[in-house]
């Protein structure tokens, strides 16, 4: 019954419209008519069942003027839903529009009328039903795969559906269709039967009137879709589509480019071709903040500053190159030889956390100038430490190795995966035709401009006095091609530089080019750069020899002679090819020729083959793990065979620099996995072979086994007091190093090679041969003498010794160990052994050094070691031992075993710490006395930490007391300087060197000092190193000290005092130019973030830390403010012509220095307790401060201002921190972290806003924060909204328009993904009321 009644109702609305089509009525009162009619029948209105009648009437049987203007009436007083109708016309008029161009045009201009606006569609009582019609006509939900569940969706596929149709229909008509991928429209655009059109009352004939009408439909369709292209409201609805709906942008966008290009319509119309290409690129900001106060539009003008104008000079002031201010702590940093770093500069920089790609993202600025701020970076690094200072840690071949090599690695990563992701959109198109036109990014053509400035900062570019040749070589290289002049590869093999009569001065820019030639950055046609070859040549000014030995030669056949290896041992390969020669024969060859090239590549090649230089350190790890021979069938293992060449390699990598330069590669964990058979094997022999080197030096199974036992030790900080893994609640940055963190690393690294398209890239610029022999992953239980080692040095570390069980082999060996090293003091009348074990085993007067010398496996001996050390040092406690007796036996037992140097360390850094021992008097007469040059230590220690305003306790014992150590150091001590400083020591210095260090620090002041003054007195060339080494340790007994240096790094980098070293702020006045006593004739003040630098590791206590950065970033928010120039002109309300106050001027400035800080905080956050301090400092401590009382201080008129900025500063530095540790994007590791993370901070965010949290800080500080940080995440890091629930970004868009935020509250939502689309679409469609 219900239904017939509605069957008549919809007829009579028929008949009614016809009746009055009939008569010519007047539109509006036929609309009153229907409405009332409607109304009586309890319809709501608008409806549906309307429009599909009126729709359904015109088409075709009534397609006549006045049927037309009832439909437009009843669209206009609300009879029927214009989104609906527009939908049912669009699947009509559309196929039909050349049959019936007069239709066509009615509908655009409906469109034009009905499809701007759309707020009172969306809230009407029907809309679901409308909504669920609208879906059923165009078939959204099918389309775009997303379920119009909300009215914002269906509006936003709405307006993309019929504008594509729109566009293809346009396409269509000019002949481009066919140009598309598909070559066809998804929508319906074309008249699928041919139709007689018998009833059309405007006569439509193909006549020359209807093509006119045709082309002017054409012209006015790209006008239309010009229109919703622009217009304020339908705009942003299509930014919505497009960042929620990619795929289907990306075809649309081609079209659009298409027509941009193509179309003759678009050029006969009131639409520029420019703006739809700007349209269509991804630097057109829809979304864009429109600021709505000027302190707003202020911290939007820093935020969006994009210029890189300093100009360096020196570069060592405050500039906007203070931007990259973190580049050079992380670059500085990766200095600290007192640990080696898992991962690679590489990855830190571009993948693990994505320094680069953050900052860049952070400061708003271009890829030019993100490259530019990394070569001045690294330019600066190599600058700080021209002449670094003697002693175990990295020098100058390290930065080097950071400038040319990792930095330009590092770059090379950045642009493939802007090419890579090229190359995959463009295999993912079914036209793929631009291929190679895509691959060249534009982050390639922002390096070569970047390389192409650099050439203005003169001051940064002279080469130190090492490279000079090398620089100059590189100049006359590009000379010669300029000029023409053809030379061959050999010809600089052949010449110096003192035969060229030209004036070839080659800079550093010289050698960056080529290292970017070799890696196919560039080609040669940077040699063409203005400025970049100073003149041309002629002809060639030396007529080079027959032959030379050199690579070239080497390459041409020449056998390994002596002169031959000489020569490629001082000189690095210039090519894979050269390497892979040597690398094949360190393989193939004899085994004289092994040694040789073994010799070869860790020579030069790996130190300064900047070019090749990873592809030197494969090959090293490589060699060291030979695989084993497929007829191999003897007991021993496999490596034996190879001693003589592991033990050249081992040696030829063991200087500081070489560990340094593999742990920049990030190859560390790798030569962990290689080092560790060699020590399993080597240590388990009996030493009763040799062999004969071709210096004739003979090695044993013991020294093989030293050098690789020591070189392991040194890849984690096995020598670090054990207070550090149990004091403070996060432990510092490097502690978790163990050999199985590293081997676990190492498996890790080789399982995911490939995996991602950066692995890819990287394989791509490797060698086949580089490739590791064996890629299983290997455990520390494949080692059970390594495993059992480590186990006892972790139970000296935790316990005191209990002794050898008599009887036993331990037993046995202690005894004949200290007979060994202690046999003149056994012919005593009491042996050593009796304090340990209760036996005497005096060998007697008549045994010799030869009989005396145990022969056993090198883990046997170390596993007695412990007990021997505490045997003698009972024995000196108790005065049976002399103190020089004891250093004499301990450097016995070093020569004999060097291995065991590990195990001394291990156990005087487990006993200083417990306390159990007496003091031991440094008097001169038992023990060695510091007195003769301690006062001048002290006098350089505090000259060293001049520049922080740090008190320096007295080193004076009191009196004429003699200065005290406690007795494991003392012996250790003494124990070291017995040790020359010679070649052949240096391996075991550069052990014992830093955990001399390292356990000196952990006593109490000032035993670091007293160590330094007996140090310099034995060895001058090390002083300047321990010197500061004992300034570094007035940090480490008082954390006041701490805080005092971090806010002496925020006052020198912002150039709030007036001191010589920090008048201009920035990056000179923070990390200066390193330290040495090289300037003035003495120690300098030390720049304090240099010494920030060397001081953190040892913090235990790393949550204080990141409470003090952040109040000492709120102080220097107030100082910024107070600074007088400032405070001057905030006072002045003069204004400009342009009408801007000084106060405001001042203010852009104010804030440029707040972001500085900000920069600085998060980088120290960062550096100091890696991704665990960063979450912590979002999670907690942030809303902890928040929350607790931090009212404005009273700052004379500016305290609104202070409140203000102190909330950007905050925002800054929360974004910054989360950058650095999680990335902008999704591609890196520790990105998988983030999400947990943020939702808690935005959840902490949103509370607030609704009310459910209350705050203790100023109302205008929190204000600025959420704005801030809310900014800056939609602005720098879109990737992160994305993790947010989408209640909670409703939420604080809801928060964000109570503060008339409309805008921001918009971009928020609009970059909360498809979840959050509805919403954004819904706050775009009411900002028309």
């Amino acid at each position: 019954m219900a239904a017939s009644v509605q069957t008549t109702l919809w007829d009579s609305v028929v008949e009614l419209t016809k009746c009055a089509q009939d008569k010519g009525s007047d539109p509006l009162l036929w609309a009153i008519q229907l409405s009332s009619s409607l109304n009586s029948a309890g319809v709501y209105l608008p409806s549906t069942e309307v429009a599909h009648i009126l729709v359904s009437h015109i088409c075709w049987g009534n397609n006549v003027s006045i049927a037309w203007k009832f439909l437009e009436r009843a669209l206009a007083v609300k009879i029927a839903p214009p989104m609906l109708v527009l939908a049912l016309l669009s699947c009509r008029a559309l196929p039909s529009r050349r049959s019936r161009p007069t239709a066509y045009r009615l509908y655009m201009e409906l469109l034009k009328r009905h499809a701007f606006s759309f707020a009172s569609q969306i809230n009407g009582p029907n809309w679901q039903k409308t909504m669920k019609s609208i879906d059923d006509v165009l078939h959204l939900s099918q389309i775009f795969g997303l379920q119009a569940c909300e009215p914002g969706v269906l509006v936003v596929e709405f307006v993309f559906s019929i504008v594509w149709q729109l566009l293809d229909a346009t396409l269509d008509d000019e002949g481009l269709l066919e140009m598309t991928p598909e070559k066809e429209s998804k929508w319906s655009t074309r008249q699928q039967d041919m139709e007689i059109d018998g009833h059309d009352s405007f006569d439509e004939k193909r006549t020359e009137h209807q093509d006119r009408l045709r082309k002017a439909n054409t012209v006015m369709a790209v006008e239309l879709i010009g229109q919703f292209l622009q217009n304020k409201i339908t705009s942003k609805l299509l930014y919505l589509a497009r960042q929620n709906m990619p795929l289907h942008w990306g075809s649309f966008i081609q079209r659009l480019q298409l027509l941009g290009t193509n179309s003759m319509a678009l050029k006969s119309s009131k639409i520029s071709p420019e703006a739809l290409v700007q349209f269509s690129s991804d630097t057109c900001k829809i979304l864009s903040r429109e600021c709505k106060t000027s302190t707003q539009q202020e911290f939007h003008a820093v935020m969006a500053s994009r210029s890189m104008t300093s100009s360096a000079g020196k570069c060592f002031g405050a500039s906007q190159s203070s931007l990259w201010l973190p580049l050079d702590l992380f670059l500085e940093d990766s200095m600290d030889g007192s640990q080696v770093a898992v991962t690679s500069a590489i990855e830190t920089l571009t993948v693990y956390t994505g320094l680069v790609k953050s900052l860049q993202a952070v400061n708003g600025t271009t890829w030019h100038d993100a490259f530019l701020g990394l070569w001045i970076a690294a330019l600066r690094h190599v600058q700080r430490e021209r002449d670094p200072i003697e002693g175990p840690v990295p020098r100058l071949d390290t930065r080097l190795c950071m400038l040319f090599s990792v930095t330009t690695l590092a770059i090379a990563d950045i642009i493939e995966e802007e090419e890579a992701a090229l190359i995959d959109e463009t295999e993912c198109s079914p036209n793929n035709q631009r291929k190679e036109k895509q691959v060249a990014g534009k982050r390639h053509k922002d390096l070569v401009s970047s390389l192409q400035i650099l050439g203005d900062y003169e001051g940064l570019l002279t080469p130190p006095q090492s490279v000079v040749s090398v620089a100059n070589q590189a100049a006359v290289k590009a000379m010669m091609f300029v000029s023409g002049v053809p030379v061959g590869s050999g010809y600089f093999e052949c010449i110096s530089m003192n035969d060229m009569p030209l004036n070839c001065s080659g800079n550093l820019r010289h050698l960056i080019v080529e290292a970017c030639i070799a890696r196919n950055l560039l080609d040669t046609s940077a040699y063409f750069w203005p400025g970049y070859v100073n003149r041309r040549i002629n002809q060639i000014p030396h007529s080079m020899p027959a032959q030379v030995p050199g690579w070239s030669s080497l390459m041409k056949g020449a056998p390994l002679t002596s002169s031959m290896i000489n020569a490629l041992v001082s000189s690095p390969a210039s090519s894979l090819a050269e390497l892979e020669k040597i690398f094949d024969i360190a393989v193939n060859g004899s085994d004289d020729e092994k040694i040789s090239a073994a010799n070869i590549l860790c020579g030069a090649s790996l130190i300064r083959g900047w070019n090749i230089q990873e592809h030197t350190i494969h090959f090293v790890i490589r060699l060291l793990s030979p695989p084993v021979p497929a007829d191999y069938s003897g007991s021993d293992s496999h490596l034996i065979g190879h001693a003589p060449m592991l033990n050249t390699l081992l040696v030829g990598i063991a200087s500081v620099d070489c560990v340094q330069i593999f742990s920049l590669h990030g190859l560390v964990p790798q030569l962990a996995g290689a080092l560790m058979p060699i020590c399993e094997v080597f240590g388990s022999c009996v030493p009763n072979v040799s062999w004969t080197l071709t210096t004739g030096e003979e090695i044993s199974a013991h020294a093989v086994f030293s050098n690789a036992f020591i070189l392991l030790l040194r890849l984690w900080r096995f020598n670090h007091p054990p207070l550090e893994h149990v004091v403070g609640d996060v432990p510092p940055v490097g502690s978790q190093l163990t050999p199985e963190y590293l081997l676990l690393v190492r498996n890790s690294q080789l399982a995911s090679s490939g995996i991602n398209s950066k692995d890819r890239n990287k394989i791509r610029r490797q060698s086949t041969a580089t490739n590791l022999s064996s890629v299983q992953p290997i455990f520390v239980d494949s080692f059970p003498k390594l495993k059992l080692w480590y186990r006892q040095h972790q139970a000296c570390i935790a316990s005191t010794l209990s002794g050898p069980v008599h009887g036993t082999p331990v037993h046995q060996i202690v005894d004949g160990l200290l007979n060994m090293v202690f046999r003149k003091m056994n012919k005593g009348s009491q042996s050593l052994t009796t304090g340990t074990s209760g036996s005497s085993t005096s060998s007697g007067p008549g045994n010799d050094d030869a009989t005396l010398k145990p022969k056993l496996p090198a883990w046997d001996i170390l596993e007695a070691v412990p007990f021997v050390i505490d045997a003698a040092l009972t024995a000196c406690s108790h005065g049976r031992l002399s103190p020089r007796e004891l250093a004499t036996g301990l450097k016995d037992l070093a020569d004999f075993l060097p291995a065991s140097l590990a195990t001394i360390v291990s156990y005087f850094s487990a006993e200083v710490t417990r306390g159990v021992w007496k003091p031991a008097f440094m008097n001169g007469t038992d023990w060695p006395s510091p007195a003769a040059n301690l006062c001048n230590v002290e006098e350089q220690i505090k000259r060293i930490l001049a520049a922080t305003g740090v008190d320096v306790p007295s080193l004076a014992a009191g009196g004429t007391a003699p200065a005290t150590l406690p007795l494991p150091l003392a012996a250790f001590v003494s124990f070291t300087i017995t040790f020359k400083l010679d070649r052949a020591s240096e391996r075991s210095l550069n052990l014992a060197g830093p955990a001399l260090e390292s356990l000196s620090a952990g006593c109490p002041w000032p035993c670091m000092p007293i160590v330094a003054s007996l140090w310099a007195q034995k060895v001058k060339r090390w002083s300047d190193f321990l010197i500061f080494s004992a300034s570094r340790t007035v940090f480490h007994h008082n954390s006041d000290a701490v805080v005092q240096l971090l806010k002496s790094c925020f006052t020198a980098t912002l150039g709030l005092n007036s001191t010589p070293l920090s008048s201009n702020g920035g990056v000179g006045a923070l990390l200066g130019h390193g330290f040495g006593s090289h300037f003035y004739g003495g120690f300098s003040p030390v720049a304090p973030g240099i010494l920030y630098l060397r001081v953190y590791r040892s913090i235990r206590d790393i949550m204080f830390m990141t409470e003090e950065i952040l109040s000492l970033l709120m102080f220097s928010v107030r100082e910024i403010v107070g600074d007088g120039l400032l405070r001057e002109r905030m006072e002045k309300v003069k204004k400009t012509k342009n009408g801007m106050r000084y106060g405001q001027v001042s203010l852009a400035a104010a804030m440029t220095r707040v972001k500085l800080a900000a920069l600085l905080g998060a980088s120290f956050v960062w550096l100091s307790g890696g991704l665990g301090l960063v979450q912590s400092l979002i999670k907690e401590t942030i809303p902890s401060w928040f929350i607790s009382g931090h009212g404005s201080e009273q700052e004379g008129g500016c305290e609104g201002i202070v409140a203000m900025l102190r909330g950007y500063a905050l925002a800054y530095f929360a974004v910054i921190c989360g950058t650095f540790a999680w990335g902008v994007d999704s591609t890196t590791s520790a990105s998988k972290r983030r999400a947990k993370i943020l939702r808690a901070h935005m959840e902490f965010l949103a509370s607030v806003l609704d009310g459910k949290v209350s705050l203790g800080c100023d109302w205008a500080t929190w204000r600025a924060y959420v704005s801030g940080f809310v900014s800056l995440m939609v602005g720098c890091t879109p990737t992160w909204v994305l993790e947010v629930e989408v209640d909670v970004l409703k939420r604080l868009s809801k928060g964000l328009r109570q503060w008339n935020e409309e805008e921001l509250a918009l971009a928020l939502l609009g970059r909360g993904g498809a979840g959050a689309m509805g919403a954004a679409a819904q706050l775009i469609v009411e900002s028309e009321i």
